[in-house]
C-alpha cells in the first residue's frame, strides 16, 4: 500500500488506481487491507469504489466497529443517508467512546422535536468531559441539533465551549496566515499580472474558489448538473503540482517568491497531467478546492483556458458558518471570532487584489443572490463561463454524483435561502466578531453598509 500512496502523491493516478484494483481483488477478505483500499480511494474522489471497499471490510470483519464507521462515511458521500444513520448508531452502540460517529450522524438529518439525539448527546457529555475529543465532538452535535430545535442560546453555549477546546488544542497563529495572503498579493502584482496571457475560449478547467461553508459546494453541484461539465471534486492538485515544480522552495515565503516569477507554462502543464491521471473527461473540468483562492494570480499566469468562478458570502454568515463546523482537517481559523476577524479581513483584501489586478478574469457569484432566485444567477454564470444552458442546472439536487465536503447533505435538498442571516440569531454572542469586521470597513451582510 505505500507504493499506492507513493503514486498518489506523485500525482501517478492511473498506476495508483491499477494498483488498487490488484489489492482489492486479492485481499477481498481481508479488513485491514481493504479499510486501507477504501481510505486510498477516497483520496482519489473515488467514494463508490470507496463504497465497495468499504462493504467488502465490513463483510470480513462483521463487529468491526471501524469497517461500520467506514461504510458510512462512505456512505455519506454517495447518497445513502439512511444507512449511514442506521451504521453511525451501530458503532454508537457497540463503542459510546467513538465520538467522531456522534458528531457525523447528527450532520446527517435535520433534528425536530420527535427525532433528535439531544438527550443522548447530553448524558454522554455529562459522563465524559474530562475527554477534550468528546467536549469537541458531542458539543458540535449538540449545538447543531439545539440549533435545527430552535434553542439557540443553548446551542450557542456548547458551540463556544467544543470551539474553545478546539482552538486550544492546536499550535496556531493567524497572524503567519496574514503574512502569507498579503505575500501573495505582493508577489503577484498588478505589473506582473499583466503578463497574464489572454484567457482563452475553448474548454478547460473550472475553479470554484471562496471561503469554506460559502457555497462551492452548492455552485459544483449547480455546474456540475451541466451535461458537458463534469465535477473533479476538491482537489489539491493545484498546489500539489506548484510544490512539485518548486521542488526546491525552502520555506513558504520562497515558494511564494519563487512561484511568481517561474516557468508557469510548465506549472501549467503538470497541473493538466495530473488532471489527464484523474479523469478522461472531455469539455469542462471542476476543481473545486475553496483555498485556491491563494493561487488566482497563478491560475491565471498558468492556465489561460481555466476559467475561475469565485463564490462570496455575506461577512457574518459566512463566518458563522465557518465557525458551527467541525473541519475534520484545515482551516485553523476557524475556531475563534478573533482569527476568524482577521483571516476574513485578509481574505477580503486578497480578492479585492486579484479583481483589481485581473479584471474580468472571474465569475462572481453573491450566494445570496443565488439562493435568492436561482435562475438569473445560474444564467449568468453560465453565460460568462462561455457555457451554454442547460435545464438540469436548476435541479442541482437530482444530481447523483457523489459528493464528500461538509455540504453533502444539504445540497442533495432543493435550492433554499434558509441559512441566510442565520447569524442574527446570535448576533449578541457574535459581537466581537461583527466589532472586528466593521472596524475593518467590511460589510456585515452581501448588499448592506457597515
Amino acid at each position: 500500500m505505500e507504493t499506492v500512496r507513493a503514486g498518489m502523491r506523485a500525482g501517478q493516478y492511473r498506476a495508483a488506481s491499477a494498483a488498487l484494483d490488484t489489492v482489492e481483488a486479492a485481499c477481498s477478505d481481508d479488513a485491514a487491507a481493504m479499510l486501507a483500499v477504501a481510505e486510498c480511494w477516497t483520496h482519489l474522489g473515488r467514494h463508490q469504489a470507496a463504497e465497495r471497499a468499504s462493504r467488502a471490510a465490513a463483510a470480513a470483519a462483521p463487529q468491526s466497529t471501524g469497517a461500520a464507521y467506514a461504510l458510512a462515511s462512505a456512505l455519506v458521500a454517495t447518497g445513502d443517508i439512511d444507512e449511514a444513520d442506521r451504521l453511525y448508531s451501530r458503532v454508537i452502540a457497540a463503542a459510546p467512546a467513538d465520538w467522531d460517529a456522534w458528531t457525523n450522524r447528527s450532520t446527517l438529518r435535520t433534528a425536530t422535536p420527535d427525532r433528535n439525539h439531544v438527550a443522548a448527546l447530553e448524558d454522554a457529555l455529562g459522563r465524559a468531559r474530562s475527554s477534550p475529543h468528546a467536549r469537541i465532538a458531542l458539543g458540535y452535535a449538540l449545538a447543531k441539533e439545539l440549533e435545527d430545535l430552535g434553542e439557540y442560546d443553548a446551542a450557542f453555549a456548547h458551540l463556544s465551549d467544543a470551539a474553545a477546546v478546539r482552538r486550544a488544542g492546536m499550535r496556531y497563529d493567524v497572524e503567519a496566515d496574514v503574512a502569507t495572503i498579503d505575500a501573495i498579493a505582493a508577489a503577484f502584482s498588478a505589473e506582473r499580472l499583466a503578463a497574464a496571457p489572454t484567457p482563452r475560449p475553448e474548454p478547460g478547467p473550472i475553479f470554484i474558489v471562496g471561503l469554506p461553508r460559502s457555497g462551492t459546494t452548492l455552485v459544483d453541484r449547480i455546474l456540475a448538473s451541466h451535461a458537458d461539465v463534469t465535477s473533479l471534486g476538491e482537489l489539491q492538485d493545484f498546489a500539489l503540482a506548484l510544490m512539485q515544480t518548486n521542488a526546491d522552495a525552502a520555506d513558504k515565503r520562497s515558494l511564494i517568491d519563487r512561484s511568481a516569477g517561474m516557468d508557469h507554462a510548465r506549472l501549467g502543464a503538470e497541473y493538466r497531467r495530473r488532471l489527464a491521471e484523474l479523469s478522461d473527461a472531455r469539455g469542462f473540468v471542476i476543481d473545486k478546492a475553496p483555498l485556491n483562492f491563494l493561487y488566482i494570480g497563478l491560475i491565471a499566469l498558468a492556465l489561460p483556458d481555466a476559467r475561475i468562478v469565485h463564490v462570496r458570502r455575506g461577512a457574518m454568515d459566512g463566518c458563522y458558518a465557518m465557525f458551527k463546523s467541525l473541519f475534520r482537517m484545515g482551516y485553523p481559523f476557524s475556531y475563534s471570532q478573533a482569527d476568524l476577524a482577521a483571516y476574513r479581513i485578509a481574505y477580503a483584501r486578497l480578492m479585492e487584489h486579484w479583481r483589481t489586478a485581473l479584471p474580468g478574469r472571474m465569475v462572481e457569484i453573491d450566494y445570496e443572490a443565488l439562493v435568492g432566485d436561482p435562475e438569473p444567477e445560474i444564467r449568468r454564470m453560465l453565460a460568462e463561463l462561455k457555457i451554454g444552458w442547460d435545464d438540469a442546472c436548476l435541479s442541482p439536487h437530482r444530481n447523483s454524483a457523489p459528493v464528500a465536503t461538509a455540504s453533502a447533505v444539504q445540497v442533495r435538498s432543493p435550492i433554499h435561502d434558509r441559512s441566510v442571516g442565520l447569524w442574527r440569531r446570535y448576533e449578541n454572542q457574535l459581537a466581537p466578531l461583527a466589532d472586528a469586521l466593521r472596524a475593518a470597513g467590511l460589510a456585515l451582510e452581501t448588499g448592506t453598509r457597515r
